[in-house]
């Protein structure tokens, strides 16, 4: 079973339907006994990082999130989901978040417009199944107003540019993380979504 993970909020439906565009049918849950089943977990999101951490606090989410990463189960990130495993956030003030990744969310630099809506560049700076024939500096979509800054730079995967280099993929095991989103990246996401899943169910 693929679960994506519904804690209230997120791109659920363009997710959703990326994966069923790739011949999977995965399973939309907020059940945490249905993340800690499943053989690969999808955690996209939208929204601020508060509110975020409430819901999943909440439903007990949080706990299943925590264990299948440290379980080493197939696991995908993506946008704010890829934000709260960190540590803490500048956002709202500053927030904790899941603290699986040490390391913080920082707000792009002023200057910019931000948010930070479109297309860029992700800049691969490890050579991994993830990227498997994605053209290196192929462009992504996102949407966002703060990146993940990991305090070890090797898990770092990819970066890109805007007003200064950042990290907006990440890998860590079986986990990845991209901070733009593939569902809304044409053929280069649906190709990233579906090595993701040769990875986690062959």
């Amino acid at each position: 079973m693929i679960a994506i993970i519904d804690y209230g909020a997120g791109n659920l439906r363009s997710v959703n339907n990326a994966f069923i565009s790739l011949g999977y049918q995965p399973t939309v849950t907020s059940n945490p006994k249905d993340v800690l089943a499943a053989d690969a977990v999808v955690f996209p999101g939208v929204g601020a990082a508060a509110g975020v951490m409430s819901r999943l606090i909440e439903s007990g989410l949080d706990d299943a999130i925590r264990l299948s990463i440290s379980q080493d189960k197939p696991f995908f990130a993506i946008c704010i989901g890829m934000q709260v495993l960190l540590t803490s956030t500048e956002e709202d003030g500053g927030y904790a978040c899941l603290d699986i990744i040490p390391g913080s969310v920082r707000r792009l630099p002023q200057g910019q417009k931000i948010p930070h809506i479109g297309w860029n560049q992700v800049t691969q700076k490890v050579i991994h199944p993830l990227f498997d024939g994605i053209p290196d500096e192929a462009n992504f979509y996102f949407v966002h107003s703060y990146y993940p800054d990991p305090d070890n730079t090797e898990l770092v995967a990819g970066t890109s540019e805007y007003g200064i280099t950042w990290c907006s993929a990440l890998i860590k095991d079986n986990l990845v993380a991209t901070q733009f989103h593939p569902e809304k990246s044409g053929d280069d996401g649906l190709r990233m979504y579906n090595n993701f899943l040769k990875m986690a169910l062959e």
